[in-house]
């Protein structure tokens, strides 16, 4: 048996894979605030499943992002070289929105009187300029621990490229304060500027000791229920590791959850032969979406938390899946400012209390209640019917909002689903319109418990042709996971001229990260035949300040190879910036992925074809289709709908977790896995 178990602000996901009969099923339960590890153990037991035949299991979390969003970690100091402890409020110079007379200066995670400067100093090349000054180390630790720290970050300039001087300062401390929560960061990151090195350590400290708790805890009930050995949490890269490995680099883990479902969705669309997928996922609280080219995601490791148009947010210099985020899900919360506006999110009403509709205490109107009252949602049927939907109070909610804009109830929910919808878009321009990709050249594989509700909407407005609703979207995160490899990345800084980079020089480097990405799975019991390497280099124009990815082949290189690798970085340098130069060519960064390949479930196919779409019918009510109106709708129960049936809108098609809107005119088709594709015809 193999599972896969998603944390999410609402609920918690699990799905199942049963090897001997292939049979897939799945779980879903409230998400357990501040004890997520109940919320896990809650899904396997109302899956009914037998955790002693289980033997793998794969977790994504949210822990990590929530106690960096919260400030829930620990009291955390910081340990640097000399002349460089106001790095973390410096920053960088640049703001989100150059004219934003809204905008706030980021507040480092780290107070000034806890940061503490080493006369140490390395330079760019690696050469030692002053001497670590061991005796200031030791004063540090003395007055850290008079102030409780219980974590501490390690940073010294240039140690991406010369680490001795982090890696005695290390020593130092473990020998003296065992007990302390630390972080080292050429152990994180072994990319340059300092600015973006120094917070990932801070942040990767901060987290530590809820991360390991929570790793624990987690563990330990497991081991309890009798789960198997082979236990993976997701990262952010889009790959797993195990859980020894994750109490090592918690900040891996900041976005462990979504980037799940953004992996399945690039399987999903191998599967359809879909080579350009805009992925979107809409949860509870919040929207995610990604962009897929040529079959691969998007990883950066430009990844910023909380950045806003006001708010600079705070970078982690780890490989991220390339993901936007909005607080704009089901749960998202409307409400009405001094002047009078009606807006949506991000605050969220979460699990608890949740929307009105839940009646679990909840009294502000959200997206799921103006769905509700749209007729979009069956009050019968949510959540497969284990929850009643009060729809009176649903109205009831939006009532009072309406009263005050002096408009109806179906009207301010109506509103609250454009005003979502509008968020939503935005979202999704950024990952396209805004990187010079045109929609229209890509399918959007919606999933989450309100990606088909309104991915015929989003699609209509971007006109994008083919919109995908994967099996069981609700739980799609938590299957992206079942579909993983283990995966490691190692990034190394080390600029070159590409003019005087032989191919000597060249293989000499990546068989060093080779051999580097090898041990590492030597730890994790993986063979190496099972160990799959794919190489890049971040590269650009001389005198230029950034970058861009280019694929490098991964076999040995001859000058034929590296002349291949400059002429591709012109090709891509003019997508991304439009103009190419005759400029020498730098290499910046060198970046290794070394996936460790574990068996995975196959996809099967439906066993029934050729049954006509009305032999799912299961009733008729009025929705409404937002210009088109209110509208009869033909209901279907999706487990009924065999391969190849088809159906036109206005339609809802339902499933326990997940409403499929098919607005007039367009058409869906079930594929042979039993995806539904739905033909918008713009």
């Amino acid at each position: 048996m193999r599972i896969a178990t998603d944390i999410g602000g609402t609920f918690t996901d699990l799905v199942y894979l049963d090897e001997k009969t292939g049979r897939v099923g799945f779980a879903k339960v409230d998400t357990t605030p501040p004890n997520f590890e109940a919320g896990v153990i809650n899904t396997i037991g109302k899956a009914g499943i037998d955790p002693r035949e289980v033997d793998f299991f794969v977790h994504g979390t949210t822990v990590i992002i929530n106690a960096l969003t919260e400030r829930k970690g620990a009291k955390t100091a910081l340990i640097t070289t000399k002349g460089f402890r106001d790095v973390l409020e410096i920053g960088r110079g640049n703001r989100p929105d150059l004219y934003n007379f809204y905008y706030r200066k980021p507040k480092p995670f780290v107070p000034r009187y806890l940061r503490f400067e080493i006369e140490e100093r390395i330079n760019y090349k690696g050469e030692v300029l002053k001497p670590l000054k061991e005796e200031e180390i030791h004063r540090a630790i003395q007055r850290l621990r008079a102030e409780g720290v219980e974590a501490v970050a390690i940073c010294f300039l240039h140690s991406y490229v010369n680490p001795a001087h982090e890696r005695r300062c290390a020593e130092i401390v473990r020998a003296e304060w065992p007990e302390v929560a630390l972080t080292v960061s050429h152990e994180i990151t072994r990319e340059w500027r300092e600015y973006e090195r120094t917070s990932t350590a801070v942040l990767n400290s901060y987290v530590m000791p809820t991360a390991r708790q929570y790793i624990d805890r987690l563990a330990e009930r497991l081991e309890h229920l009798g789960v198997g050995r082979s236990r993976y949490i997701m990262q952010s890269n889009g790959g797993t590791t195990s859980f020894q490995q994750a109490r090592h680099s918690q900040i891996q883990m900041v976005e462990s959850g979504p980037v799940a479902g953004i992996f399945g969705a690039s399987v999903v669309g191998r599967l359809l032969d879909e080579k350009n997928v805009i992925a979107l996922d809409i949860g509870g609280t919040t929207v995610k979406c990604s962009l897929i080219e040529n079959f691969e995601m998007k990883v950066t490791t430009e990844y910023k938390i909380e950045w806003t148009r006001e708010f600079a947010g705070y970078p982690i210099k780890i490989p991220v899946v390339d993901i936007v985020e909005i607080g704009a899900g089901g749960g998202s919360i409307a409400w009405i400012d001094a002047a009078g506006s009606l807006h949506v999110g991000p605050q969220s009403a979460g699990a608890v209390p949740g929307p009105v509709c839940y009646s679990r205490g909840g009294t502000s109107a959200t997206v799921t209640d103006a769905n509700l009252v749209a007729g979009r949602i069956n009050p019968n049927y949510f959540l497969g019917g284990e929850i009643k939907a009060d729809i009176a109070k649903a109205q009831e909610a939006i009532g009072h909002l309406a009263e005050r804009l002096g408009v109806t109830t179906d009207e301010a929910a109506l509103g609250i689903i454009r005003l979502a919808n509008a968020n939503m878009v935005n979202a999704l321009k950024l990952v396209s319109v805004r990187r010079g990709h045109d929609p229209r050249d890509f399918a959007l594989v919606a999933f989450g418990g309100g990606g088909s509700m309104h991915a015929m909407a989003l699609a209509r407005e971007l006109r994008v042709k083919k919109v995908v609703i994967p099996v069981a979207p609700a739980v799609f995160s938590a299957w992206g996971m079942l579909m993983t490899d283990l995966r490691y990345d190692v990034i190394q800084t080390s600029i070159r001229r590409a003019d005087q980079f032989s191919p000597e020089d060249a293989n000499a480097l990546w068989r060093e990260l080779e051999a580097e990405a090898a041990k590492h799975y030597v730890n994790e019991r993986i063979r190496p035949e099972q160990v799959v390497f794919s190489r890049f280099a971040d590269m650009r124009y001389l005198g230029q300040e950034h970058t861009v990815k280019v694929p490098v082949p991964t076999v040995k290189l001859d000058e034929a190879l590296l002349e291949e690798t400059r002429v591709r970085f012109h090709q891509l340098h003019e997508q991304s910036y439009t103009f190419r130069l005759e400029s020498p060519i730098e290499y910046v960064n060198f970046h290794l992925t070394a996936f460790g390949t574990v068996s995975k479930p196959e996809l099967v196919k439906l066993t029934t074809r050729g049954v006509a779409a009305r032999e799912a019918m299961k009733g008729i009510r009025k929705v409404h289709f937002d210009q088109e109106g209110w509208q009869e709708a033909v209901i279907y129960e999706r487990s009924k709908l065999a391969a190849g049936a088809t159906l036109t809108g206005p339609a809802v098609v339902e499933e326990p977790a997940a409403s499929t809107v098919v607005f007039p005119g367009q058409r869906l088709t079930v594929d042979d896995y039993g995806n539904l594709i739905i033909e918008l015809g713009v």
